[in-house]
């Protein structure tokens, strides 16, 4: 298999495969059931596809994503560029704070981020919160602290506020900027992508395949599976509009699936954007990954493959796919 490109993460310096591995579904608490022992061996596959970067979060299966991949990690840590989040554990939706509301409390937080995954370190650390509130100084000054003491290579923001961003990057100091973008989600491409360029942020890009409407496989009919978060598209009526609306989007891309898939359309998408360093598609199955994987390994989509898409979703149009 030819190598998977590789681009380097902004300011940080890192250099990461332009396709990742998001590890929000082997959690195995929002997007239906998942098997741990084949979330494990997708990993080690990932890593053998020639994939470096791996993307996590603490509330992903309440630390089961960051504890599967530590044990993934054991005996090659050196192998994997792992991005963590942290904010939402204990979040006081009441008062709308998070429950890091001291340097202290964050650095303690982070460092039970470095325990689940049996690391001393992480290479990127980012904030999980996507607005601002009243703890985010704390969490930029606990990062700070904690790059500086060598437990974070770099850290960044989660969010597709772009008011919050610059806040969160006031001093210029943040490495990268995750962010919700797709065919169907073109939004940050109006002012966010030319401030993450401006700024030298790295782009993680979260929902390449808008949490799975761009892989072809819903209908009208669709119905998702006890404990996947995705059954309220199906049961509040507005959201399902929303998803009829995506559907027809999909059966206009499908004419553009000579020589590749939906999914992989949707990845070559993505990736083609200047400002976007690293897409990570999730996949809980071997298989999808392998797909995700060839969309890396495609020609890059033509100026006349864009534009069509360009009439399918406008630049800067669309619209948000929840929970961006």
């Amino acid at each position: 298999m030819p190598d998977i490109e590789k681009r380097t993460l902004g300011k940080s310096g890192i250099e990461v495969t332009k396709i990742g591995l998001g590890l929000w579904a082997i959690g195995g608490d929002e997007w239906g059931e998942v098997e741990d022992r084949e979330s494990l061996d997708m990993i080690s596959a990932a890593l053998d596809m020639g994939i470096t970067f791996f993307d996590t979060a603490d509330v992903y299966g309440s630390g089961h994503s960051e504890e599967l991949l530590g044990q993934a990690m054991k005996g090659r840590r050196d192998k994997f560029i792992v991005a963590t989040k942290i904010g939402w554990q204990g979040f006081d939706g009441e008062r709308v704070v998070s429950a890091y509301d001291t340097v202290e409390k964050l650095i303690a937080g982070v460092e039970s981020n470095l325990k689940r995954l049996g690391t001393d370190y992480v290479d990127i650390i980012q904030s999980h919160i996507d607005f601002r509130e009243p703890t985010m100084e704390v969490f930029v000054e606990g990062f700070q602290k904690l790059q500086a003491q060598g437990k974070v290579r770099a850290y960044g923001v989660s969010t597709s506020d772009f008011d919050y961003l610059q806040a969160f990057n006031a001093d210029n100091r943040a490495s990268t900027l995750q962010i919700d973008y797709s065919i169907l989600n073109r939004t940050p491409e109006a002012k966010i992508f030319p401030y993450t360029m401006a700024h030298d942020l790295g782009v993680l890009v979260r929902g390449p395949l808008a949490m799975g409407i761009l892989t072809g496989k819903f209908t009208k009919e669709t119905e998702f599976g006890e404990g996947d978060f995705r059954q309220r598209w199906i049961e509040n009526e507005e959201e399902y509009q929303t998803f009829l609306n995506d559907l027809d989007k999909v059966e206009k891309l499908r004419a553009m699936t000579e020589g590749r898939t939906l999914t992989q359309l949707a990845i070559q998408f993505v990736m083609a954007h200047p400002a976007v360093t690293v897409a990570i598609p999730g996949a809980k199955r071997i298989s999808q990954l392998e797909e995700n994987v060839k969309a890396a390994l495609l020609p890059d989509l033509t100026p006349e493959e864009l534009a069509v898409i360009d009439e399918i979703t406008p630049p800067g149009g669309g619209r948000k796919i929840w929970p961006a």
